[in-house]
């Protein structure tokens, strides 16, 4: 029951930084969109700073948990990259706080994410962690070109991330799910051997 209260709290949170930003959403707003005490919003979460970190934890285990269960198959790297791609789109449709609270809080307040030791990946460390191992089977399968992760994780992520920036932003025809093809093609194109 807790945890599910707790989760309840991480999705409205995330649905309004996403929706507010990080500075105009307040515990209170929390609380009250919750129907719960200021006081019972701090018994789970001690501050909002500790409300927003949960929160991108809590959004990089769901996409960590997505690509895990695609990293288990026996699938070639340019399926798997399919997979993931459609996966992430179908989350942007269920859930676009998701992602959004990425894009529009994460990104824009890094200084409120990072400490000095982790520049703030360790606050997503499952789900980049979840695209490495894709990234090295890829290496090790000889579908993918040995290069610097970090470049390899920009064409990956960036890809994803500038579509769902256009699709916030309302200037796309259709929904990103059905350019889920070519975004993968264009993904593994930029990766492979």
């Amino acid at each position: 029951m807790k945890e599910r209260k707790k989760e309840s709290i991480l999705m409205t949170s995330l649905r309004l930084f996403s929706k507010n930003g990080f500075h105009d959403t307040t515990i209170p707003l929390i609380a009250k969109e919750m129907r719960m005490s200021v006081g019972n919003i701090y018994n789970y979460f001690p501050s909002k700073n500790n409300l927003a970190k949960c929160a991108i934890k809590f959004a990089s285990s769901i996409l960590a948990s997505t690509l895990r269960k695609i990293n288990e198959k026996d699938l070639t790297t340019k399926e798997k990259i399919e997979h993931f791609v459609e996966s992430y789109y179908n989350i942007i449709e269920i859930s676009p706080e998701i992602i959004e609270y990425f894009l529009r809080v994460y990104l824009s307040n890094r200084s409120l994410f990072q400490s000095e030791s982790d520049g703030g990946f360790e606050l997503a460390k499952d789900f980049i962690g979840e695209v490495e191992r894709l990234i090295d089977n890829g290496v090790k399968k000889r579908e993918l070109r040995k290069q610097n992760f970090f470049v390899s994780f920009s064409v990956f992520i960036g890809t994803l991330g500038g579509m769902t920036f256009l699709n916030g932003e309302n200037v796309l025809e259709r929904k990103p799910i059905h350019y889920s093809k070519e975004i993968s093609e264009s993904i593994y194109n930029a990766l492979k051997v």
